[in-house]
Formats: C-alpha cells, structure tokens, sequence
C-alpha cells in the first residue's frame, strides 16, 4: 500500500474506531447535496425545455413548406408538394414523418354563444399521436381517404367556454371574402396540453372538409409538415431544405417556403435557451459551496493534526509527501460525497419522475408538474467535471503544510 495513502486513512478516522471525524463528514455531506442540487437543476431544466418543445412541435412540426403569403395568423395560401421532394424527405434519415395539413380561421357558434377559432385540418396518413397523447376524453376524429369525415377534436379550453362535451354538434361558419360558409361538426374527443396559446382557439378535423370549403384541390393544401427524429437536426435541416427547393413552384404555379418551429415561435425558444444559463449558474454556484466546503474541512483536519503533522515532518517526510496525504484524504471525501450526491439526486428525481410530487401551475409553465429527463452524458460530463473542479480546489488548503515548524508544533503538543 501507498505510504500517503496508509497515513490518510489513519487520519480519517477517530482513533481506533472506524468511524470518519466529523470534519470529514461535514465535508462529506457538503459535497454530496451541491451534487444533488446539480442534478436536479440539470434534470428539470432539461425536461422542461424538451417538455414545452414538444408542446409547440406538435403542433407546427419541427418544421413545415408552405406558399408564401402576406396573411398575418393563418397561412390560406394552398400548395401541392410534388413527389420528388416528399420521396426526398421520405429518403432522409433525418426525417421521422410528414403529413399534410391546412389551417383555416373561423367562427363557433352555439345557441348562446360564439368563438373565434383555427381549424387544423389533417388527413388519415398524419402523425396524431401528439393529440393522441392529449386526449382527456372521447377519441379523436375517425379519417379515412375516401370520405369527409364531420367529426372534430376541441380543446378543454374551447369546450369550457362554449359548455360543450363529447357527443355534441357545433355549427362553425367560415366567413369568406364574398359570402359565409357553415359546416356542422360533431365532437368526438377534447384534448389538453396546457399549451393556452394553442389551446385556446385550435381544433383538429378533416383536411377534406377545408378543401371543400375553399375549393381547393384533393392534392392541395396549406402546408406540408415534418417531423424529425432529433430536435438538434431542426435548424440545420431547415437550410438544407431550403437549399434544395429553392425557386421552385408547386404545379399550380405558388411558390415555397420553409420555416422551422424555432421560426414560428422565436420567443419561446429564446426563453427556453434562456434558461441554460440558469442551470450554469446553478452548477458554478454549487460546486463552489462544494469547494468551499471541502476547503474548510480540510484546514479543520490540517489545525487538528498539526502535531502529526509535526511528528511526521521530524521523520524526515517532505511538505510534498504530507501534501498528497491529505489530498489522498480529500479524494476519499470528494469521491464517498459524490457518490452520496448521485445517489440522492437520482432518487429524488426519481420520485419526481413516477409520483409527480411537486406541481406546477400548468397556466403559467405549460405543464402541471415539474418535469424530469435525466441525460446520462450530461450527468457523466458533470460527475467527471464536478471531480477535477473539487480536486483542484483542495489544494489551496494543502499549502498551510509549508508552514508548519516541527519543533513549535511538538512542543505545542
């Protein structure tokens, strides 16, 4: 065994009993709720941004081609995307689905009341597991490819305000430029995803029924959305894309344009972006509590083993010798207090995850409780950093040794 290594265990320990000083376990404990603290900091960050992310993606998609148009809330202009650029997109491995869809403006209206609303349509090859996730009650509308369906999905929101439940018609009139059309809907589901700015005015129904209030074309509609496997691909993807269709035209003459979800709602990805900073200093501030706390154990052991220290220095041991002693020392509390650390933090986000003890109000954070997603090279990439961080700062203690005289300290003693 090591000599330095020998010495540092003694001294870790209260005489002939095995149990560590209560400097140790001070630092012990320290170091292991900073670690816990950065865990959770790390992990619900984490589930948060992927949390409300997936919110606005479900709806917009990752990103989506569409006509350009000069319309402020809804996009009316129809494209027809032709096959070479949906066997394209289908090609890429980047890509997990696309699926056409339109959005129209309109108006609802029962026998005592009436709401201004965006009526998503999609057909029966769309990616509805989104709403399908959402869904508090019914189920969503039945699509088939060979006849348009009247059955809708609200939000809880609309619902509420409208006092309508599944089972229920609603009359939705669609005002045009020169007359005003009406088609009756018959509610089949209501979903929530507490996302209020979507909540609040969208509906989901058959894309035939837009197509025929606006005359459109079978192959026509508003926009062509695709998902992607991985969020990070989205804005690179969006330039490719971009690059590749350049200057072309659909069949009916309307150009294309290409927008990501980071472009349809920058401010709620800006504010998402935001909050890495929170976690930085969240984790700076946590492992200088840390290593300040280390520190002071460490002077603590070194002011209480002064006459060892003495003792060891008259044996002919250098500065450097008693040095890597106590940072042999210092590693088994560093080491023991983030292994503690890991253990806690893992477990409290684990009773997060399955039990969803600590809520949110879901009108303000977009979700009803706090989130949690652990990234496990995330969480190595901070173990391994949070280490080297803390070993580097118990040095600083460590130089006192020069300064101890082996003859004050003996007599001393």
């Amino acid at each position: 065994m090591i000599l330095e290594k020998y010495i540092a265990k003694k001294i870790n320990t209260e005489g002939n009993h095995k149990k560590s000083t209560p400097a140790v376990k001070i630092a012990t404990v320290g170091v292991a709720l900073g670690i816990a603290t950065m865990i959770l900091a790390l992990a619900i960050v984490i589930g948060f941004k992927n949390s409300v992310a997936e919110k606005a993606i479900g709806f917009a998609s990752h990103l989506r081609i569409t006509g350009i148009t000069d319309e402020l809330f809804t996009n009316t202009t129809p494209i027809s995307v032709d096959s070479s650029i949906c066997n394209m997109l289908k090609a890429s491995p980047k890509v997990l689905s696309i699926g056409k869809s339109a959005e129209q403006s309109a108006v609802f209206k029962t026998d005592s009341d009436f709401l201004g609303v965006i009526l998503k349509g999609i057909d029966a090859n769309y990616d509805n597991s989104f709403f399908k996730n959402s869904l508090v009650e019914g189920e969503l509308p039945l699509l088939t490819d060979s006849t348009a369906s009247n059955q809708i999905l609200l939000s809880e929101n609309i619902a509420t305000k409208l006092q309508l439940g599944v089972g229920e018609s609603i009359l939705c009139y669609f005002i045009d430029s020169d007359k005003v059309k009406v088609r009756k809907f018959n509610i089949s589901g209501i979903y929530n995803t507490n996302f209020i700015e979507y909540d609040s005015f969208y509906a989901l129904c058959d894309l035939k029924v837009l197509q025929s209030v606006n005359k459109w074309e079978d192959d026509q509609y508003t926009s062509l959305e695709i998902k992607l496997k991985e969020f990070s691909d989205t804005d690179s993807f969006t330039h490719e894309l971009r690059y590749s269709i350049i200057g072309n035209s659909d069949a009916y003459g309307n150009s294309y344009f290409v927008e990501s979800a980071l472009e349809i709602n920058p401010q709620l990805f800006n504010w998402l972006d935001l909050l890495d900073m929170n976690v930085w200093i969240i984790i700076v501030l946590m492992s200088l509590v840390s290593g300040f706390t280390i520190i002071s154990g460490v002077l603590i052991i070194i002011l209480e083993k002064t006459a060892t220290i003495g003792v060891l220095k008259s044996f002919g041991a250098t500065d450097g010798f008693i040095r890597r002693t106590f940072i042999y020392l210092s590693s088994y509390m560093i080491l023991k207090g983030v292994l503690w650390g890991n253990v806690l933090g893992l477990t409290l986000c684990a009773i997060q995850y399955y039990f969803g003890v600590i809520k949110l109000d879901a009108a303000t954070y977009y979700i009803s409780e706090v989130p949690i997603e652990i990234n496990w090279w995330l969480l190595l990439l901070l173990n391994i950093g949070a280490l080297l961080t803390l070993l580097l700062m118990v040095t600083i203690p460590t130089q006192i040794i020069s300064k101890i005289k082996p003859a004050e300290t003996i007599r001393y003693e």
